[in-house]
């Protein structure tokens, strides 16, 4: 609260309430405790809430990401946003990222960025033709017409002919699906091929010889406002040493945590966690087995420098802050698994119908979770499981899975088909 602004109460010109919000925790643990027996300590308990809000935005990113194909291990963590430098290394941990950027502007990056951006304009228009030498005059002659409009939408903006680019794009199908994906405009042979690579990156497979449609072409036209110069990190002339030292809670203790200025971290300068780094529009919080290196335009770049801890099992008792973040795991387990249906499937019906479910069974057979996919078909799957597991007692393996489609063994009519997939830890199924 030293370091946040005054900006609070009836005139904006009080500090934080620091004691409220122990006063306020103290009671729910207080409330917890009573309630339920489990005594937790006012940190334990804000630091439970702050671990179910990392596991839902963990589970956001999770999502979006199958859904288009990345393996977020292999990338870094951007980060932005007046907080979101307290929750980045926490997110990454659960997301398995090793790497963290935040720009100096972090915590104002969406106005930042909407005062440099660039002016565009975006024009469109249907084709649904086939993707063979012949159609090439009427893509070129059409696109050039595009482009014709969406430059002088932006010169009429005040930017310069010198200032202003435009790209040309084709949104390729395969004949017979829905789902087009946009390449750069060229030779027939080269946008078939970057059609391919986008396709197999999304959904995991391509189809040789099929009919290759061009069903849309777009052009974006960029107007240039702002020349990105790298300049080095000026520093200020302080020594980069910690403004104070403050108690915080992380990775499950009380800690000691020094405080640094981020204007006053030096060119390589490096912070180990547990540690905050503050600045006048965000505040950094670097984790413990994380460090943060300033670059030499000014960047942070949080890593991963001690091994993440080994998983432990959490027990039988009922935990309430567990509770939650099992339940939103297996949902953004079963919301993937739908996902990835989706993307692998050849099936009209399941990739553009989306005529499926998925939901994740007990070695009973009775539901943990299941996606907000159609309705229709859960009502007897957990038949279907329990039928696998009857009829296939100690013969199930690692890697197996049963494909069913029996209206008496828990189809509801057919064809409908039951893909069980059993998964196995350390106690069985």
């Amino acid at each position: 609260p030293d370091f946040f602004p005054n900006v609070f109460g009836p005139g904006q010109d009080e500090p934080l309430d620091a004691d409220a919000v122990r006063t306020k925790f103290a009671a729910m643990a207080a409330e917890v405790k009573a309630a339920t027996g489990i005594d937790r300590s006012p940190e334990e308990l804000a630091d439970g809430f702050l671990r179910i809000a990392v596991e839902n935005m963990a589970n956001a990113i999770k999502k979006i990401s199958v859904q288009r194909g990345y393996d977020v291990t292999d990338y870094a963590l951007q980060c932005f946003g007046g907080a979101g430098g307290q929750h980045a290394c926490l997110i990454a941990d659960v997301l398995g990222m090793n790497t963290v950027l935040v720009h100096p502007f972090a915590g104002v990056l969406s106005a930042y960025g909407m005062g440099l951006a660039d002016v565009r304009a975006l024009r469109e228009r249907t084709i649904e033709a086939p993707l063979v030498a012949d159609l090439v005059p009427r893509l070129e002659r059409e696109l050039d017409e595009l482009a014709a409009v969406s430059e002088a939408e932006v010169s009429g903006q005040g930017i310069t002919d010198d200032r202003i680019e435009t790209r040309r794009f084709v949104h390729l199908r395969y004949d017979g699906s829905d789902t087009a994906l946009e390449v750069p405009y060229g030779a027939v042979d080269g946008m078939v091929e970057a059609y391919e690579r986008a396709y197999r990156s999304r959904f995991g497979f391509v189809m040789p010889g099929k009919k290759v449609i061009a069903a849309t072409i777009s052009v974006e036209t960029i107007g240039l406002t702002f020349d990105l110069e790298s300049a080095p990190h000026v520093t200020a002339d302080e020594s980069f040493a910690p403004q104070t030292t403050v108690d915080a809670y992380m990775g499950g203790e009380a800690v000691s945590a020094p405080v640094y200025r981020r204007e006053s971290i030096p060119v390589g300068g490096r912070v180990d966690g547990p540690a905050l780094i503050i600045e006048a529009t965000a505040t950094t919080i670097v984790e413990p087995g994380w460090q943060a290196e300033m670059t030499d335009i000014g960047n942070l770049v949080l890593r991963r420098v001690v091994a993440r801890a080994e998983r432990v099992a959490i027990g039988t008792d009922c935990d309430p802050v567990m509770l939650e973040v099992f339940n939103n795991l297996f949902m953004s387990i079963a919301e993937q698994m739908g996902y990835t249906l989706q993307n692998t499937a050849l099936s009209v019906n399941v990739k553009e119908r989306l005529d499926f479910s998925c939901a994740i069974f007990d070695a009973t057979g009775s539901l943990i979770a299941n996606a907000p996919h159609m309705p229709v078909h859960l009502g007897s799957m957990g038949e279907s499981v329990r039928a696998v597991l009857r009829d296939n007692e100690g013969e199930i393996r690692p890697g197996d899975s049963y494909v069913l489609n029996n209206p008496y063994n828990g189809g509801t009519h057919l064809p409908d088909i039951t893909v069980i997939t059993p998964v196995f830890d350390g106690d069985g199924i």
